[in-house]
């Protein structure tokens, strides 16, 4: 699948506690996406948390709206070395979903329309480390950017924060997903540098 990028504007030599090692600071915000573009408005997308039971918790668009929206700045970091700083978004927060969700599970494999997938352990969606977001920068979030909704899991380099999502399905051990089956680090922790196997 091709990886397309539309710019990278970055600035070297960047000092900077919050930029981890290896990453350039940038002040736009670089696509960077496998495969084409799914065209999903808010009115048809939907997203669903399987058990390992198979048992489903869905979400269309107005229902995930009444769980309650929060404003979130956070740091982002990708893979390819480059971090934007107190970027805004608004989204869901994973703990609110995963509320009445009953697993014995330990990870999970995000699913996205397109049929990108990526794994994480369920402790990286929790105790308000992730959220679906649906606005960046006080806009929607664009399609080129994963709109109408996407994963954000900030603390993690960026391909986990998977766009389009429409599902988090429970398993019991860590299956690599796409970019982890092609070589990319099963974490991803900006911090430890855990971006290739």
């Amino acid at each position: 699948m091709p990886v397309i990028n539309s710019g990278f504007g970055g600035r070297r030599g960047a000092s900077d506690a919050r930029l981890p090692p290896g990453q350039t600071l940038v002040d736009d915000w670089p696509v960077l996406t496998a495969g084409l573009t799914p065209d999903i408005g808010a009115h048809e997308w939907t997203f669903t948390i399987t058990t390992e039971t198979g048992t489903e918790h869905g979400w269309d668009w107005s229902a995930l709206q009444n769980v309650g929206v929060e404003d979130v700045v956070t740091d982002i970091h990708c893979v390819t070395h480059w971090s934007k700083l107190d970027m805004a978004w608004r989204g869901v927060p994973l703990d609110r979903l995963f509320e009445d969700v009953e697993t014995s599970c330990d990870y999970v494999m995000v699913r996205s329309h397109g049929g990108y997938t990526t794994n994480l352990p369920l402790d990286d969606l929790l105790e308000g480390q992730a959220w679906i977001a649906t606005e960046a920068e006080g806009e929607p979030l664009t399609a080129e950017h994963g709109g109408p909704a996407r994963l954000l899991v900030p603390h993690l380099y960026f391909w986990k924060s998977a766009k389009w999502v429409r599902e988090i399905r429970m398993m019991p051990n860590d299956d690599p997903g796409f970019w982890e089956q092609n070589g990319y680090h099963l974490r991803g922790d900006p911090w430890r540098e855990e971006r290739y196997w």
